[in-house]
């Protein structure tokens, strides 16, 4: 049934109602396919009727009243989904998509309302970069700020991504794009997730941005300044708001291309970089323009003082988990509030947790 166990990231599933995959069910069965089966239905149910009455009132008669209501004549085993995931072998029973998505973000009412999460559900976010990038996607998963994420990156994981990517050692030389993909979908299968698993170029962009249905939003934190350049440049002709994380001293961008399609790209940090010259660029030229992406005055002490050892004592500018997880938090919240219409500015903003703990009074 699945033809590439190793690359394969998306559910099935199974209703017991009907017949066609009650016999798919069989087959992975007598395949040996199915090792692990988990079914806390009733204890879905069972949340699902005390979140519908928070007061708690419900009598134990009028309780299991509502629980046959719900089942409407069918058993437990037939009610539901059974979502069956491939690659754990494991086949789980849940909720159908409505009222599961009502329970697991029950605890989100009200700061995010039930009409704003069905205005989020229809919302599609890319991410490019998915070692930062894979906090923000499993953020964002776990609070529902879309219904459908695209996910870009060409990298399989290695060993010193684990200061920051959290996923198991089980995953090594697994594609980024793949395990991100897993991981969602098994926090919320009703997540859509749409993978790009050789990254973006210049053959893909108009793809991965405008591709099945447009972006709402792209969030650019890959580690690659050609793609960081280009990516806004293609956003910007789309009109999709971009937001980054850059997690050195919490400084977040926010570029609103589809309120200002004119705005230069990067706050006009590059205003003399075009698409022509990004070819022809030297290292050190591409040095120095990264610099002023990131505004090097402003960056931490620390970070100061690991740029100059890149490619002599340290393979690469550092990153911390501790950063990362932080980055993650402000780009769900911003992107959040993007999506539903409020207040949000282009610009770039700080939240320096170091400077401000160092800083604070008594």
């Amino acid at each position: 049934m699945i033809k590439n166990l190793n690359l394969a990231y998306k559910p099935l599933y199974f209703r017991k109602t009907v017949t066609q995959d009650m016999l798919s069910l069989d087959t992975l069965r007598k395949n040996g396919d199915i090792v692990f089966v988990f079914d806390e239905i009733e204890r879905q149910i069972n949340e699902l009727i005390r979140c519908r009455f928070p007061a708690g009132w419900v009598s134990p008669e009028q309780f299991d009243g509502y629980v046959q209501a719900l089942l409407n004549g069918k058993s437990l085993d037939e009610y539901g989904v059974w979502v069956y995931y491939p690659w754990r072998k494991t086949l789980i029973h849940v909720l159908d998509e409505q009222e599961f998505v009502e329970v697991r973000t029950n605890r989100n009412q009200l700061k995010i309302t039930e009409a704003e999460r069905d205005t989020l559900a229809n919302k599609k976010v890319g991410i490019i970069g998915l070692s930062v990038g894979h906090a923000i996607a499993l953020t964002m998963a776990m609070e529902r700020t879309c219904g459908i994420l695209r996910i870009a990156d060409f990298d399989e994981l290695d060993l010193s991504n684990l200061n920051r990517l959290r996923t198991g050692i089980f995953n090594l030389s697994v594609p980024k794009v793949i395990i991100a993909a897993r991981e969602i979908v098994e926090i919320d299968p009703f997540i859509q997730v749409e993978i790009f698993p050789t990254g973006v170029s210049h053959d893909n962009y108009d793809d991965f941005l405008g591709g099945n249905g447009q972006l709402d939003l792209l969030v650019e934190v890959c580690d690659s300044f050609e793609v960081k350049i280009e990516s806004r440049i293609c956003a910007r002709k789309f009109r999709i708001p971009v937001v980054m994380d850059t997690n050195d001293r919490g400084m977040l961008d926010v570029e609103r291309f589809d309120l200002e399609p004119e705005r230069p790209i990067f706050h006009g940090l590059v205003n003399d970089l075009t698409r022509e010259k990004l070819d022809m660029l030297s290292e050190g030229e591409r040095l120095r323009y990264l610099m002023q992406l990131v505004d090097a005055e402003n960056l931490s002490d620390r970070m100061k003082r690991s740029v100059p050892e890149i490619k002599k004592s340290i393979i690469s500018w550092p990153q911390l988990a501790s950063e990362v997880v932080l980055g993650s938090a402000m780009t769900t919240s911003v992107c959040r509030r993007l999506l539903l219409g409020q207040p949000v500015l282009s610009g770039r903003y700080y939240l320096d947790m170091e400077g401000l703990a160092s800083h604070s009074r008594n």
